[in-house]
C-alpha cells in the first residue's frame, strides 16, 4: 500500500519493473516518443530524472502491462473487486454475511479523511510554467496533462461525497491560453463535471475545480473507473490504495494531501477558449474546438513531486492496459446490467469506441422456425444505450449455438458472423445520432450514425480464401487483396464527394454483377491502400472502423430498400480518407532519430527495445 507516487516508484524499481533515465530529455516530443517505443516493446515503467526546463522528474508506463498494474495493486486488489461486486449485487451480503465482513470494513476504512485546512507539510506554491510541459505529437496545440484527476463538487450539495473525480485532458499552454493564468479542460456536458458546471452556471456562479496529478496510483485509476451507482471515486480511491483519501480545503478549493501536484481554479459560465489539436487514442488528432477554460487560482507541488504522464496514439497503447484493468475489476457488470448479454468487447485495435463485438442470447425463435436474430436486436439496443458503449458506431452481435465463441479472437468472431449473415435482413442502421466526440468520420461534432450487424443461425456460406474472379481486372478498382476469409480490400479512385461515391460504388456493383453472384465474399473494403489493410488484422480493424460513418459509407452490390429496410448481396464499406477526417498521427522524423541515443550502448535504455 503506497502513501504516495514516490513509494510506488521505489517499489517497482526494487522488483525490476522500472528503469531510471538519467540523461536530460526534452519534454517536446522526446518523452512521448520514448514512452511509445517502450510500451510497444512491452518494456518497464520509466522514471525521467532530468527533464529539460523543470526541476521535477516524471514517470510513465506505470500501467504499461496488466501484470505490472496488478503488481501495483497486489495488496488491495481482492478487497476492491469484492466491494465492486457487492455494489453490483447487494443481496450477496444478505445471503453470505460472514463472507463480507472484511469487505465492509475495507469500505468503511476507505471513507475520505478530512484534515486541517492548511497547506500539507512539504507543499509549496509554484506556477504552471514550473511544470514538465510535455508536448506529445508534432501538431498538438501545446502541452497537456494526460493523467489528471479533475475534481469538482455538486453546487447544490457541496462536499466530498457528492463530488466527481474524472480524467479529462487538460491543456497547459499554447493557443490563446495565458501561461500561468488559465488552462483548458476538455469534457462534454454529460460528464460528471459537466453536470456540476451546468448547475453552477444556473446559479450564475463559477465552478471551483481542483486538478490533482500523481499521488498513489489508485487515485489515477479511480478517475477512470465506471463505478456502480452510489460508490464514489473518492471512496474507491481510498479502497484501492488501502488508505483513506486525505484532503483539506484551501481558499475553498479541495486539496488532495497525497497528490504530487494540485492546480486550483474556477470555470466561469459560458467562458471558453479553443482547445487542441491533440493526438488521441483513435490514432488521429482531435481538432480545435471551444472548451471550458479554467482560470488558475494557485498551483502546488509536494516536496520531491513526480509528474506522471502517458502518451496515446493508434492503439494499443498504455490506456489499453487501463481498459483491461477496469474489465478485471468490474467483472461481469455488463451482464448484470443487461439481461441476456454474455460478453461485450470494445475492440481496442479499432480505437475502442468505434467497434463492439457482443455475444447475447437467442431465446425468442420457436424451435419450429428457422433460426434468426430476434432477442439479439433487443439486446443490441440495450448495449447501444449503455454509458460509454453508446459511443460505438459498429456493433457485431451473435449468439452461441453449436460452439463457444470468444469476442477477443477478432478474426474468428468476424468469420462466424460472415458465415451466417443474411445481408438482406441482418443490417440495421441508426442515423442522425451521437458518436464519440473524438471521431471525425460523422456529419459534425458528436454526430454520426450506427449500424447493428446481428447474425445468427445455421452456416449459410463458405467464405473465400483468395480474391474472387469478380474483383479481378476492374477498370477503376485496383489491387484487390484478401484481408481474411470473406473480406477483400480493393483500391478505388481518390475520394471526392459522397455524391461521387454513390456513382463509384454503383459502378463497382455493376462491374461485379456482370461477372455473376459472389456469395463467398460478403464484405468488400473500398480503400486507399489495400496492401496496408491486408497486412494484418489490426490494420484492417483500425482503418475500416475509424474511417467510416455507417450511414454514409456503407454501400452494397444490388443494394435496395424494402419498407425502409436496406439490404444487399455484398456489403461495400468505403474507408477511403475523406476531406473532413482528422489527420493521422505521424511522428517527427528528426525526433525519432534523436531518441535513439537513449537506447544506444551504455545509455539508460540499452537493451530495452
Amino acid at each position: 500500500m503506497y502513501k504516495n507516487l514516490e513509494e510506488c516508484i521505489l517499489d517497482l524499481e526494487k522488483h525490476g519493473h522500472l528503469i531510471r533515465i538519467k540523461e536530460e530529455v526534452d519534454p517536446y516530443l522526446e518523452m512521448a516518443s520514448i514512452q511509445l517505443k517502450v510500451y510497444e516493446a512491452g518494456g518497464p515503467a520509466l522514471f525521467f530524472e532530468n527533464v529539460k526546463g523543470t526541476k521535477f522528474g516524471a514517470v510513465s508506463n506505470l500501467f504499461g502491462t496488466i501484470e505490472r498494474s496488478k503488481f501495483i495493486f497486489r495488496k488491495t486488489w481482492d478487497a476492491a473487486q469484492n466491494v465492486v461486486a457487492l455494489r453490483n449485487d447487494p443481496m450477496m451480503a444478505l445471503k453470505n454475511p460472514f463472507n463480507h465482513v472484511r469487505t465492509g470494513l475495507a469500505a468503511s476504512n476507505a471513507l475520505p479523511k478530512k484534515l486541517s485546512s492548511s497547506l500539507p507539510v512539504g507543499f509549496q506554491e509554484i506556477s504552471i510554467s514550473d511544470l514538465p510541459l510535455i508536448h506529445h505529437w508534432p501538431d498538438d496545440g501545446g502541452a497537456f496533462i494526460t493523467l489528471p484527476q479533475v475534481y469538482s463538487e455538486d453546487p447544490d450539495k457541496p462536499g466530498i461525497m457528492n463530488s466527481n473525480l474524472g480524467m479529462y485532458r487538460v491543456q497547459l499552454n499554447g493557443n490563446d491560453y495565458e501561461l500561468n493564468k488559465d488552462i483548458g479542460v476538455h469534457y462534454q456536458i454529460h460528464r460528471g463535471i459537466g453536470v456540476h458546471q451546468a448547475k453552477a452556471s444556473k446559479k450564475g456562479e463559477p465552478l471551483k475545480v481542483s486538478v490533482f496529478i500523481g499521488g498513489p496510483p489508485a487515485h489515477t485509476l479511480a478517475a477512470v473507473m465506471p463505478l456502480p451507482e452510489g460508490l464514489s471515486e473518492m471512496t474507491f480511491a481510498g479502497l484501492l490504495a488501502g488508505r483513506r483519501f486525505r484532503y483539506s480545503y484551501i481558499d475553498g478549493y479541495c486539496i488532495s494531501n497525497d497528490a504530487d501536484f494540485v492546480i486550483t481554479g474556477d470555470i466561469y459560465p459560458r467562458e471558453t477558449k479553443p482547445e487542441g489539436p491533440f493526438g488521441d487514442h483513435l490514432g488521429y488528432y482531435s481538432l480545435v474546438h471551444e472548451f471550458p477554460v479554467m482560470r488558475v487560482h494557485k498551483v502546488y507541488a509536494r516536496e520531491n513531486a513526480i509528474w506522471p504522464f502517458t502518451a496515446v496514439g493508434r492503439p494499443p497503447q498504455e490506456d489499453t492496459s487501463f481498459g483491461a484493468l477496469i474489465h478485471e475489476l468490474t467483472g461481469d457488470a455488463i451482464q448484470r446490467e443487461i439481461p441476456g448479454v454474455k460478453e461485450v468487447h470494445a475492440v481496442d485495435a479499432a480505437g475502442v469506441h468505434p467497434l463492439l463485438f457482443a455475444i447475447g442470447s437467442e431465446r425468442y425463435t420457436p424451435y419450429q422456425q428457422a433460426k434468426q436474430p430476434a432477442e439479439l436486436l433487443t439486446i443490441a439496443n440495450r448495449i447501444l444505450g449503455s454509458g460509454q458503449l453508446s459511443l460505438a458506431k459498429y456493433l457485431f452481435i451473435t449468439a452461441e449455438d453449436d460452439k463457444p465463441l470468444d469476442t477477443h479472437k477478432e478474426e474468428e468472431f468476424i468469420t462466424y458472423i460472415l458465415e451466417r449473415i443474411d445481408l438482406h435482413r441482418d443490417i440495421h442502421f441508426q442515423t442522425n445520432t451521437t458518436i464519440d466526440t473524438l471521431d471525425y468520420t460523422g456529419t459534425g461534432l458528436n454526430t454520426g450514425s450506427k449500424v447493428i450487424i446481428a447474425a445468427y443461425g445455421d452456416k449459410k456460406r463458405d467464405l473465400c480464401t483468395e480474391v474472387p474472379a469478380n474483383l479481378q481486372g476492374l477498370d477503376d478498382f485496383k489491387n484487390p487483396k484478401l484481408v481474411m476469409p470473406g473480406v477483400v480490400a480493393i483500391e478505388g479512385p481518390k475520394f471526392s464527394t459522397h455524391a461521387d461515391t454513390e456513382t463509384e460504388t454503383q459502378n463497382l456493383s455493376n462491374a461485379i454483377k456482370e461477372k455473376g453472384p459472389m456469395p463467398t465474399c460478403p464484405m468488400i473494403i473500398l480503400c486507399d491502400d489495400s496492401q496496408f489493410i491486408s497486412e494484418d488484422i489490426n490494420n484492417f480493424l483500425w482503418v475500416t472502423f475509424t474511417r467510416s460513418n455507417p450511414s454514409h459509407d456503407i454501400h452494397g452490390v444490388n443494394g435496395y430498400y424494402e419498407y425502409k429496410h436496406w439490404g444487399c448481396d455484398n456489403i461495400i464499406i468505403d474507408v477511403r480518407t475523406k476531406p473532413h477526417h482528422a489527420p493521422a498521427l505521424i511522428p517527427d522524423a528528426n525526433v525519432e532519430n534523436n531518441v535513439k541515443r537513449f537506447f544506444a550502448k551504455g545509455a539508460s535504455l540499452e537493451g530495452v527495445l
